[in-house]
C-alpha cells in the first residue's frame, strides 16, 4: 500500500519499444504491454509516442457484481437524479442551453460526464434521452468564431475550465454515438483557443492550473483526424499551464489542483518524447506522497489546500480530488502501462471512494479522512482549511463542485476494467466481475471475456473466453504489487508466473472458444509504518486496508436546515427534501486505541473471519462486509477531540496507553465511514 515509484523503473518504462517479441513464448512475464500501432482501436498518431493501453469505446465492459451495484445505486442515486434536484442543472436560463442562460458553468460538464458514461454503461434508456438534451444543446449552438458553450470571463480574459470538463463529456458521447458534429466541432474550437493571445490565454484560477485537462483532449482528437494544424496547441497548452516539472516542488497545493495537473507533464510527453516529462508527473506523485500522503487510502492531506504541517490522518482529501485522482491513475495506465497506476487506483477507489458517500449514493461528504471519529456539520477550521458548515457531514448538498463531479468515478473506473493493448491484445487492469467484448488479433476478431470473482474480498478471479473460433492475440494479466506468490493456470495448466509480482503476466498463444484462465493471488496480512506520522500502523489485506470497526450512528436532518446548507447550493423549484435529507455521523463506540504489536511489527492475536457474501451484492457497509479482522488494543485516554470537535491528532508514543488489553474488532477501511485506519501502536510485552 505505501507504494512509491522508485526511479529505477522509469528507464523500463520510457525504453517501450521492442521490450520483448510478442510471438516468442506462450507466458512471459513483462513490465508492460508491448508498444506497436493496434489495427483494432484509435492509437497515438505519429508523430505522439505510441501508448502501450487503450481505453475501449464506453459499453465494451459491462461492469457485474458489486460494481454494477454501485453503477445501479449510482443511477438511483444523487447523480443519477441530480437534473431535478440541482438547481445549477435547472434546464430553465441554463448557460449550456440558451446564450441567455446565467446558470451552470462547471457543473452542467461535472455531472454530465459521469452522467453520460453511467447511461451508456448501464445501457438505460431514459438516461440517454436526458443526455442527449444537453448534448445536443451544445452542438446546435455552436458560435461562429468556433467558440463551444458559454462565454465567461475573469478579470477580462477568457474562462475555459468549464469547456475542459465539457470536451471530455464530448469525448464519451462520440465513443458511443458516433456523431458526426463532434469533431469538427472540437476541432473549430481547438483553432479559436490557438488564436487567443498567450497573454490572455489560460489565465485564472482554475483552467491555468488544469490545463492538461485541456492537453488530453487534444491528443484524443488529433489521434482521430489527423490534422496537424492542432499540434502547435499542444506547445501553446503546455507553454501557459502552470509548471507541474519543478523540482521537488509544485506550483499549487490545492488538492484537486494536483489530483489533475500532476498528470501533465506525462501528458506532454505523449508530443515531446522528452523522458523528463514523464518522470516529472512521477515526481510530482511522489513529493505530493512523502509531504502530505503519509496516510492509507492512496490520497494525501489536503482538506482544500494541503498545508505545511498538516499532515496528520485526520486531514483529508476532497471528493473531487478523489474522483480525479482515479481519472489520473486511469489516463496515466494507459500512456505509460505502468501497472503502478492500476494499484493506485484501486487503492484509492477501494480504500477511501467507497467511504466519500453514502451507501444509497443519495448523500456525499465533502472530505473523507484515513481518520475520523465523527462525520458532522461543525465548523472545524483552523483544524481543516475550509472553515465551512457541513465539510465533514454527509449531505446531498456537500458542496457544489463535489455534488456534480462525483459521479464520474465509477463509471470511469468501469471503463478501465480492461484495457485494448497496442499490439492488438487486452489486458485485465482493474479486477471485478465484467463481461468485456472487445476486438483482438490482426484480423479483428470479436471475442468475450466474462470475469467472475468478488475481487477484492476474493483471491481468485475466472476469466472465460468466448469466440466464434480459434483467435490468435496476446492477454495480459496485471499482477497486483502485494499479491506474493499469484499463480495462473489456462486450461487447468500452470504457467509460469515468478517474479509476475507488480508486472503482467503475458499469454501469447492461439486461444479457443471457452478457453479459462484461473487467477489466484493470494491475500495475506501486511503492514505499513508512516514514519512521518508518529510511527503509526496500517494494516492491509490484499488490496484492502483495514479499520477499526466504529458502531456508526446515522443522525438524519433536514438538508434546508442552514446550519447544513452551503451558501453556494440551491434546490430546484419544487424538491420534496424529505427524499434527500443529510447526516451526521456520530461513534456509538470507543475508537481511541492503539494496535498492540508484536515483536515482529505484526498486529497481535490477527485473526480473520470470512462472512458470507452479502445478497444485496453490496459489500462496502461495516453491516455486510464480508471480512471481519480482530486483533488487540489498548485505549489512549488523552486521545479524542480537539477544541473544533475534530478528531484530534494522532497522540505521540508517550500518551500512556491503559493497561488493559481488550480485543477490538477490523473491516476494509472501504466499509467504514467513521474509521480509524492509522493506529498509534502499543508494543506488546
Amino acid at each position: 500500500m505505501n507504494s512509491i515509484y522508485s526511479k529505477a523503473f522509469a528507464a523500463a518504462l520510457i525504453a517501450a519499444s521492442g521490450m520483448f517479441t510478442a510471438q516468442a513464448q506462450t507466458s512471459t512475464v513483462v513490465d508492460k504491454p508491448q508498444t506497436g500501432t493496434s489495427t483494432n482501436y484509435v492509437g497515438f498518431r505519429a508523430p505522439l509516442v505510441e501508448a502501450p493501453l487503450l481505453k475501449l469505446p464506453v459499453g465494451s465492459i459491462k461492469p457485474q457484481g458489486w460494481l454494477r451495484e454501485y453503477l445501479l445505486r449510482q443511477k438511483d442515486g444523487l447523480n443519477g437524479k441530480l437534473g431535478t434536484v440541482s438547481d445549477w442543472l435547472d434546464k430553465n436560463n441554463n448557460q449550456w442551453l440558451s446564450d441567455a442562460g446565467d446558470h451552470g458553468w462547471e457543473e452542467v460538464p461535472y455531472w454530465l460526464r459521469g452522467y453520460c458514461s453511467l447511461a451508456y454503461i448501464l445501457d438505460d434508456e431514459e438516461m440517454k434521452k436526458e443526455a442527449q438534451v444537453w448534448f445536443d444543446a451544445v452542438l446546435s449552438n455552436l458560435k461562429s468564431d468556433g467558440f463551444l458553450g458559454p462565454h465567461n470571463y475573469e478579470n477580462g480574459n477568457p474562462e475555459l475550465w468549464a469547456q475542459m470538463v465539457m470536451l471530455w463529456a464530448l469525448q464519451t458521447y462520440y465513443e458511443y454515438s458516433g456523431d458526426a458534429r463532434v469533431l469538427p466541432a472540437m476541432t473549430d474550437y481547438f483553432k479559436w483557443e490557438m488564436n487567443v493571445p498567450d497573454s490572455q490565454f489560460l489565465k485564472g484560477l482554475w483552467q491555468e492550473k488544469r490545463g492538461g485537462d485541456n492537453l488530453w483532449s487534444v491528443l484524443w482528437l488529433y489521434n482521430r483526424t489527423g490534422d496537424e494544424s492542432l499540434l502547435p496547441l499542444i506547445e501553446k497548452l503546455h507553454k501557459n499551464t502552470s509548471n507541474w516539472a519543478m523540482d521537488n516542488d509544485l506550483p499549487n497545493w490545492h488538492g484537486v489542483n494536483v489530483a489533475q495537473g500532476f498528470r501533465e507533464p506525462a501528458t506532454y510527453y505523449m508530443y515531446s518524447k522528452d523522458p523528463s516529462m514523464l518522470q516529472a508527473t512521477y515526481n510530482s506523485f511522489n513529493t505530493m506522497r512523502n509531504r502530505y500522503g503519509q496516510v492509507p487510502g492512496g490520497m494525501y492531506g489536503a482538506d482544500e489546500n494541503a498545508r505545511s504541517g498538516y499532515f496528520d490522518p485526520r486531514q483529508g482529501a476532497e471528493t473531487c480530488a478523489v474522483v480525479e485522482q482515479m481519472a489520473s491513475d486511469e489516463i496515466l495506465m494507459g500512456i505509460t502501462g505502468d501497472p503502478f497506476w492500476a494499484d493506485h487506483c484501486e487503492n484509492v477507489a477501494l480504500n477511501t471512494f467507497t467511504a466519500a458517500l453514502t451507501p444509497d449514493m443519495k448523500a456525499l461528504r465533502y472530505i473523507t479522512s484515513p481518520n475520523m471519529a465523527i462525520s458532522d456539520e461543525k465548523l472545524h477550521g483552523p483544524s481543516i482549511d475550509n472553515n465551512l458548515r457541513g465539510m465533514l457531514s454527509m449531505s446531498p448538498f456537500s458542496s457544489r463542485c463535489c455534488q456534480h463531479n462525483h459521479g464520474m468515478g465509477w463509471p470511469y473506473y468501469a471503463e478501465h476494467l480492461v484495457m485494448a493493448t497496442a499490439d492488438n491484445g487486452l489486458a485485465t487492469m482493474l479486477y471485478t466481475a465484467n463481461e468485456t467484448t472487445a476486438k483482438v488479433g490482426a484480423e479483428g476478431k470479436n471475442v468475450t471475456l466474462t470475469q467472475t470473482t468478488n475481487y477484492p474480498f476474493d483471491e481468485n478471479v475466472t476469466i472465460t473466453l468466448a469466440s466464434d473460433g480459434d483467435v490468435a492475440f496476446p492477454l495480459y494479466l496485471r499482477i497486483p504489487e502485494w499479491a506474493n506468490g499469484a499463480t495462473v493456470k489456462v486450461n487447468g495448466e500452470a504457467v509460469a508466473a515468478e517474479g509476475a509480482t507488480g508486472k503482467y503476466v503475458c499469454l501469447n498463444r492461439t486461444w479457443k472458444n471457452n478457453d479459462k484462465v484461473e487467477l489466484t493471488f493470494p491475500m495475506e496480512m501486511s503492514v505499513d509504518t508512516w514514519e512521518q506520522n508518529k510511527g503509526s500502523v496500517s494494516v492491509n489485506y490484499g488490496p484492502l486496508t483495514l479499520s477499526l470497526a466504529i458502531d456508526e450512528n446515522f443522525e438524519q436532518h433536514d438538508s434546508r436546515d442552514p446550519e447544513f446548507n452551503q451558501d453556494d447550493s440551491h434546490w430546484q423549484a419544487g424538491v420534496d427534501a424529505s427524499l434527500w435529507p443529510c447526516y451526521v455521523l456520530k461513534p456509538n463506540s470507543k475508537w481511541n486505541y492503539a494496535l498492540v504489536m508484536d515483536k515482529g511489527n505484526k498486529p497481535a492475536n490477527f485473526n480473520v473471519n470470512k462472512k458470507e457474501w452479502p445478497s444485496n451484492n453490496f459489500p462496502f457497509t461495516a453491516e455486510s462486509v464480508p471480512f471481519e479482522f480482530t486483533a488487540v488494543g489498548v485505549e489512549i485516554p488523552s486521545w479524542g477531540y480537539d477544541e473544533t470537535g475534530m478528531t484530534d491528532l494522532l497522540p505521540t508514543k508517550y500518551a500512556p496507553r491503559s493497561e488493559e488489553k481488550r480485543n477490538i474488532r477490523l473491516i476494509p477501511m472501504g466499509a467504514a465511514r467513521l474509521r480509524i485506519s492509522a493506529f498509534p501502536k502499543a508494543e506488546e510485552k
